[in-house]
């Protein structure tokens, strides 16, 4: 899938939320906080991207496979389905079934809104501690079977990107949405995201926290 080309779409999701805590929103979404979260949805995947200065590799060493990348986009998804570079109907059934899941990694040369204008992008004001809980909800994403980092396990979608072995079981009831939605969550959104996993709601519930760019 590319972010501009929703007939190309791969599932993603993620598995349940680590505590199911609810921080309050003061926490992650004042808008005065020196950090950015972006979530880019196309209308059928979403995901979440961070600048390069805010991704310590000691947290997420998997960044050091993309030395050039100004900006991280994550996402999660089947381990089949989603690395697929065409998917027909009978790995679009079984990824409707509990699988084994992958993250995809995208080290992106410039800003979201710049390579993928036509995709909806919100921005999101966190403070230190609320990005600090982000990026241990990213860490415990990534399948590193008990190593210091994932081994890669396939080519990403895009040229600058790559996908790793991940955490938790995908299906239908537990898309990217789902994992957006928990990774929010984990940061610190004020609202309740349980049930999420479209696309669509997603981003109606999220809008409302989102600031100018």
């Amino acid at each position: 899938m590319t972010w501009g080309a929703a007939d190309n779409f791969r599932a993603y999701s993620r598995r349940a939320f680590l505590g199911g805590v609810l921080l309050a929103p003061t926490l992650a979404f004042a808008r005065d906080a020196q950090f950015r979260v972006l979530v880019l949805s196309n209308g059928w995947h979403s995901g979440i991207v961070l600048a390069r200065n805010d991704v310590p590799e000691a947290i997420i060493p998997e960044i050091a496979d993309f030395p050039h990348a100004r900006f991280f986009e994550f996402g999660w998804g089947d381990a089949e389905f989603y690395p697929a570079r065409e998917a027909g109907f009978w790995l679009t059934l079984r990824a409707a079934f509990p699988g084994p899941a992958v993250m995809h990694v995208a080290g992106l040369p410039d800003h979201p809104a710049r390579l993928w204008p036509n995709v909806t992008t919100l921005s999101f004001a966190v403070n230190a501690d609320a990005l600090r809980r982000l990026l241990a909800f990213l860490r415990d994403s990534f399948d590193r079977a008990g190593a210091g980092r994932a081994v890669v396990s396939a080519r990403g979608i895009y040229p600058f990107s790559l996908f790793y072995p991940a955490t938790g079981r995908f299906h239908v009831f537990n898309t990217c949405n789902s994992w957006t939605a928990q990774a929010l969550t984990a940061m610190g959104l004020g609202v309740s995201l349980g049930g999420v996993n479209t696309a669509e709601d997603l981003v109606a519930r999220i809008r409302p926290f989102a600031v100018a760019q």
